[in-house]
């Protein structure tokens, strides 16, 4: 048998339980999954449009400064600003002041709500007057119209989604039923909404825009 002086005791654990041993609650590390996992999606889908474009010389340049740029400038400031009254959602919530996070986060599901609006309306102009769709297109590109709907389609899915869990958390906040990390959480959402939205503008409608 071993000896009592052959025993070493365990070092004491630094960690005893009753907490995250990440120092970060569960929602948040669930979100911050979900958003490595969606980042790694669209960069598949901007990594194909951006090669697709590259290797064709005949890709078309449909976007007009005006209106399409002027709408895609509008629907860029829109989530800009909607990440900042997020920011101030946050903020007020940490500080104990209910009313204010929430109507910070009215403020942002406008911003939200603008961009969609805005978006729809210059999606309906084009296949209404530059009679593009995702499967044809004036220009005899197929690939355009597909992996435009495609990417834009996709990230306006997830500010509507956005919108629509902004709304939840927004009704919580003014009944005294979620804490500051929940708000916190909803933003890590939106702002990655928002920061998609930096490469999609850019690389799908400046790169294409059409300079007289």
């Amino acid at each position: 048998m071993m000896s009592s002086h052959q025993v070493t005791a365990a070092a004491p654990s630094a960690w005893d339980g009753g907490a995250s041993p990440y120092a970060a609650n569960s929602k948040k590390f669930g979100m911050w999954l979900f958003i490595i996992s969606d980042a790694l999606t669209f960069s598949a889908l901007l990594f194909a449009y951006t090669y697709s474009r590259v290797s064709n010389p005949d890709w078309p340049k449909p976007f007009e400064f005006n209106p399409s740029i002027i709408f895609s400038s509008v629907m860029t400031f829109c989530l800009l600003s909607s990440s900042l009254t997020m920011v101030m959602a946050v903020h007020a919530m940490n500080h104990g002041k209910r009313k204010a996070a929430g109507n910070w986060i009215l403020a942002t599901m406008a911003g939200g709500a603008a961009f969609v609006v805005l978006h729809a309306t210059e999606w309906m102009r084009l296949i209404n007057t530059e009679h593009v769709t995702a499967a044809s297109n004036p220009w005899s590109v197929p690939l355009f119209g597909g992996t435009f709907f495609a990417i834009t389609g996709l990230h306006m899915t997830h500010v509507i989604i956005g919108v629509i869990y902004l709304g939840i958390i927004g009704q919580g906040v003014f009944r005294g039923k979620f804490k500051a990390e929940d708000v916190e959480v909803s933003g890590l959402y939106w702002h990655f909404v928002d920061l998609v939205w930096m490469f999609v503008f850019p690389l799908v409608y400046l790169m294409s825009a059409h300079v007289s």
